[in-house]
């Protein structure tokens, strides 16, 4: 069984005063351990469809399923802790980085689990190739690439099941961009799943493309998927 599954569900909105339907039938599945890419035409609703997954829009249909137990089951907020979506610009919040990453343990949905210790966030950091910046370190004073690194961090201290990433590299030089990308897959657990929007060139960490055009998804697995 798919870890996390999408049955025909659709988005509808209005756009410039007239109604806009980006897709209304698209159905995917995802499974524990694999990161996957999505990909498609400016316009074709990427963006839209994750953050239809996240519950921050409504559907027009269809139906979201995690680890077989559907999202009505689920308060909104439990679901969105399970199925976190990264935007593009995820900016950092201001203070150390260890701010950052603990900052969603200043919000209610995680009040009353504790946070990680220093040496978890260390070991966090470390994974992320950022041993020279300390946990003291101000984040406004982090590049670019490390400033990525350590947003997608900050998302993966809660655990959740399902990454969204809304295209996080692609502000980012090419150098910045693989390290997102490794540092991404080196997250992932058996009980994990994640899906990325990206308009780079295949990097050889996913392990499938889906493609969302003229409201269709379509997939491919990718025969480059890389094991590192």
């Amino acid at each position: 069984m798919a870890l996390f599954e999408v049955e025909h569900i659709g988005v509808r909105y209005h756009r410039n005063g007239e109604p806009f339907v980006p897709f209304s039938d698209v159905s995917f599945s995802l499974e524990a351990g694999c990161l996957y890419s999505l990909t498609g035409p400016s316009g074709s609703g990427k963006s839209t469809l994750l953050n239809a997954c996240a519950l921050m829009i409504p559907r027009s249909g269809g139906t979201l399923s995690l680890a077989g137990v559907p999202c009505r089951q689920f308060r909104p907020a439990q679901w969105r802790r399970r199925v976190c979506l990264v935007p593009q610009a995820s900016a950092l919040v201001p203070g150390t980085v260890r701010d950052n990453l603990l900052f969603p343990w200043t919000l209610k949905v995680n009040a009353g689990t504790p946070p990680p210790s220093d040496e978890v966030l260390h070991a966090l950091l470390s994974l992320a190739m950022l041993d020279g910046v300390g946990l003291d370190h101000a984040a406004a004073q982090l590049s670019g690439g490390q400033q990525a690194r350590v947003a997608l961090l900050r998302a993966f201290t809660t655990r959740p099941t399902v990454m969204l990433l809304d295209e996080v590299e692609a502000a980012l030089d090419e150098q910045s961009a693989v390290a997102v990308s490794r540092l991404t897959r080196a997250l992932l657990t058996s009980g994990t799943t994640c899906l990325r929007i990206r308009h780079r060139a295949e990097d050889g960490y996913a392990y499938g493309v889906f493609t969302l055009d003229g409201g269709t998804m379509s997939y491919q697995q990718n025969p480059l998927t890389a094991d590192n």
